[in-house]
This record gives C-alpha cells, structure tokens and sequence, in this order.
C-alpha cells in the first residue's frame, strides 16, 4: 500500500504510517501537504497521512482547510509521541556544533535546550527529517539537526542528544486519509466522528447547532473555527464527537443538526489504532 505524507523519509508522519498500516505499507513523500493530498485524488497513492493537531502546537490549520477542499475519507487515526533528538554526522562532537536546523516547530518544542546552551544558532528548515538528510549530505562546519530517532537511522547520523524537548507530553495527533466511500480500519476501541459545518450569522444559531448534540448527551471533544472562503468574517466549524454517524444518537443529532445548518459533512467514523 503506497502511503503519500509531507516531509522527507523519517519524518514523524512515517512512524504514524507504521502505526496506522503496519510495516509493510510504503511511504511516498510529498514535500508540502497539499501534494500530498493531490496525489491520493489523482491515484498516485492508496491513502494518505497527515497530522492535524499537536498537544502543545495546536491545530495544523492548513489540513483542516485541505479536508474541506477534497472529498477524502477519514479512516483512522493515531498519535505519535514526539521525542526531538539532536543529531549529527559520526565522529561530530557536541561543543563544536554551532547550528542546529529543524521545522520551526521542532525547533520552538526545545527552547530550553538552546537556552541552556546559548552559543548554538536555531536554523529554520522545511522538515525535520529533512534536516537531518541535509547535515549528512552536505556536511556543513557546526551543524546538527533535530529529528527522530528514525530519521538518524535512515540517513546515518549519530544522536548526540537524545529526548531535548521541552514537554514530554507532546504528541501529535494524524488522520489516515482513503478514497470516499473508504471503510474504517481497525478493530475494537472508541468510535469517533469528524464532520465540519456552518451557519447562517444569526444569533443562537451556533447554540442550537451545538445544542442538537447535547441533547442527546453526545461528547464533544474538539471544536475548531475556521475562516470561510469567500464569506468574510463568517467561519467553518469542526468537530469531533464520540460515537459512530450510524448509531442512534448520532445519526438523530446530525439529522437535527442538518435542519439548522446551512452545510454539513460528515469527513468520517472512524477508531485510534496503533497508539503508543
């Protein structure tokens, strides 16, 4: 199985690939997220992986945009524990490195690392696994990378550092992504159910669209606004809430949700697999 996700090999979304599919399926990297998303609606690959929250960053607000834009299926998801690892070529000692490159992110998820050691520069980079394949090929004088363990494998650096992060409670939160129509993976554990949806700009409004769920004691774990294209000033809302779009319940509470809404889509049904 031919797996699209954004980021050079070793990057964390390939440890969420191993998690959601198993060892066997393939990862094929794109170098931003919507190609990766254009390469599943063209058939280049079976699915897709990308992540959509991190504990300590937030939302990754331009999936959330991409699932509204393609017609894709949410079909499972995982979280990957993210441990940021300094790394650098063999026989590199630490009190030469002077640079160190990685996403921004990665790089703002170990401030206190760099504070401590004061003397190294934070170098902003595309990726962070491919980071790590930038320091090994190019060698540049001082420089290391922040990466995972697995990219340090893959391209043959030597982890000078390991677990630098600030937070050890820092996961990131993907979606494996299949054609519509596509069937939930995995067996056993908690339902869940993704859906966006958007309102007239009238008062009460969003209370009773919320309300449709809350009066049939549905959970609401998540709820994201974003801005709506085209409609200033007026936004999408996504949630997630526990339990299957099959299910009594749900399918009542999307029906009401239905009558008050002015777009409603269900993105998917769909259990955690794989969580570490």
């Amino acid at each position: 199985m031919k797996v699209a996700f954004q980021g050079e090999l070793g990057a964390f979304s390939q440890q969420a690939i191993r998690q959601l599919l198993g060892p066997r399926a393939k990862p094929s990297p794109r170098q931003r997220f919507d190609q990766a998303f254009a390469a599943l609606k063209v058939g280049e690959v079976d699915a897709a992986v990308l992540p959509i929250e991190n504990t300590l960053a937030g939302s990754v607000h331009e999936n959330y945009d991409l699932l509204l834009k393609y017609d894709f299926e949410i079909t499972g998801e995982t979280n990957v524990r993210i441990v940021h690892n300094l790394i650098a070529p063999p026989g590199t000692k630490f009190a030469s490195i002077r640079q160190v490159y990685s996403h921004p992110v990665a790089l703002n998820q170990c401030l206190d690392f760099f504070a401590k050691h004061k003397r190294i520069e934070r170098v902003p980079h595309y990726d962070t696994a491919g980071s790590v394949k930038m320091v090994m090929e190019e060698r540049p004088a001082g420089a290391a990378a922040i990466a995972s363990e697995l990219a340090a494998k893959i391209y043959g650096g030597e982890i000078l550092k390991r677990e630098i992060e600030d937070d050890r409670q820092n996961f990131t939160r993907f979606f494996l992504l299949e054609p519509a129509g596509s069937k939930p993976r995995g067996r056993g554990g908690e339902w869940k159910t993704s859906l966006v949806f958007s309102t007239a700009n009238r008062p009460g409004l969003l209370y009773r669209a919320l309300s449709a769920l809350a009066l049939r004691d549905l959970n609401l774990v998540k709820l994201e606004s974003r801005p709506r294209r085209g409609k200033p000033w007026e936004y999408m809302f996504y949630l997630d809430l526990l339990g299957h779009r099959e299910e009594k319940n749900v399918k009542n509470a999307l029906g009401h949700l239905g009558e008050l809404a002015d777009y409603l889509r269900v993105l998917g049904s769909y259990r955690s697999i794989g969580v570490e």
